[in-house]
């Protein structure tokens, strides 16, 4: 009996059974369909927090100097020293303040809740990718006066109107003119991305009275990170001799590690849905030993006709591979459907990768051919005398 033939009666055999072959299948179904479900919402949300990321920057480096309990320091002009010794590694460099109070328009007759207000360089635009939707960016001169002057994003230029250049928006009751409008990031909602506000470093320092502790160094590519984060480790640890004193964060290094833990929490949910698989294939097998047991008198007859053991073997291993194949295929279409809902529905892309789908389906069919062996083994070293006997 060839393949084709095998294959035909392994499908006229589920068709006589529907309800008994739609059972058996469940299993498979369940554990493929979760598994396409788990790995496909996994990635699309591996994907969102990579994009998240990605769009901060994979070049950035934040360095943290807190210098707590030590006589050192490092200041504003020890840092663009260093900047300017690297050009060649470092694409730019800005001190970042965070201005921590409230936010009002000018007229005082709304506030802004959730609007960060940083304190940056010159730079800041360049080496964050900000384009100006309108007016310009702080310049060098700003900085060195201590410009009372502000650039906004999107969602605040909205609240105020849309023409925010040149009017006039206080951070803790202090006046500032807005001199730009950067260009929209995101969906320009309250607390997204074009909800900010940015103003010279030396400003936001003087609002807060606080010492600048924090800078962002941008390399010219994120394969220079690694060379990067070395020269300021050095540069720092030589004069702290401490490294508790501050601390180098690599933006591609943190991606990198998300994605490496969202590849272990993929696999171990993958393994927890395998347990469905385990059990699909447990199932086929006792419904082809039962189906062997109702057979018997048909594979006497074949046997005395002249089919060979190996004949009587493949055709139920087809028969079980036929099975977990077809309960592979509605898990698949069933996983894709509810995990494409279910990405819809919290807001991530999780549509079903070419090669889970694939791991999935070639391991639905060797479940099937695996947990059928036995029950065709069975068959095929039945005596054609006593199952021609059998009742």
């Amino acid at each position: 009996m060839g393949f084709t033939q095998a294959f035909k009666l392994a499908l006229k055999s589920l068709a006589g059974s529907k309800l008994r072959a739609f059972l058996t299948m469940l299993g498979i179904i369940i554990g493929v369909g979760s598994v396409i479900i788990l790995v496909s919402l996994m990635q699309g949300m591996t994907g969102e927090v990579t994009s998240m990321f990605e769009d901060m920057g994979t070049n950035m480096l934040t360095v943290n100097v807190t210098g707590r309990g030590s006589s050192r320091t490092v200041d504003v002009d020890d840092m663009y020293d260093l900047y300017e010794e690297n050009t060649d590694v470092f694409l730019g460099m800005s001190p970042t303040v965070m201005v921590m109070g409230s936010v009002k328009t000018g007229t005082d007759s709304d506030s802004f809740s959730s609007t960060t207000v940083s304190g940056v360089s010159e730079q800041y635009a360049e080496i964050n990718g900000l384009g100006l939707q309108s007016g310009r960016f702080l310049s060098f001169a700003d900085l060195e006066a201590r410009s009372k002057v502000a650039v906004v994003g999107s969602y605040v230029a909205n609240m105020l109107g849309g023409n925010a250049v040149g009017q006039t928006i206080k951070v803790n009751g202090n006046a500032l003119t807005i001199v730009g409008v950067i260009e929209q990031q995101d969906d320009s909602t309250e607390g997204s991305a074009d909800d900010c506000i940015y103003l010279p470093y030396t400003t936001a320092s003087k609002l807060t009275f606080g010492q600048i502790s924090t800078y962002t160094f941008a390399t010219w590519d994120s394969s220079l990170n690694a060379q990067g984060t070395t020269i300021l480790d050095n540069a720092l640890y030589t004069v702290f001799e401490n490294g508790d004193f501050y601390t180098i964060s690599d933006m591609q290094e943190m991606i990198d590690s998300m994605e490496e833990m969202t590849s272990m929490m993929t696999m171990v949910l993958v393994g927890i849905a395998g347990i469905s698989l385990l059990v699909g294939g447990i199932g086929i097998m006792n419904i082809m030993l039962v189906s062997v047991t109702e057979r018997t008198r048909e594979i006497g007859i074949r046997k005395s006709l002249g089919a060979k053991k190996r004949d009587i073997m493949r055709q139920f291993v087809i028969e079980a591979g036929t099975t977990s194949a077809l309960g592979g295929v509605i898990g698949i279409v069933f996983g894709a459907a509810v995990a494409v809902a279910l990405g819809q529905a919290i807001g991530i892309n999780a549509a079903p990768s070419v090669s889970a789908v694939g791991v999935s389906f070639g391991v639905s069919v060797f479940i099937g051919v695996f947990f059928g062996f036995m029950p065709a083994n069975k068959a095929a070293k039945l005596n054609p005398i006593d199952a021609l006997r059998y009742d």
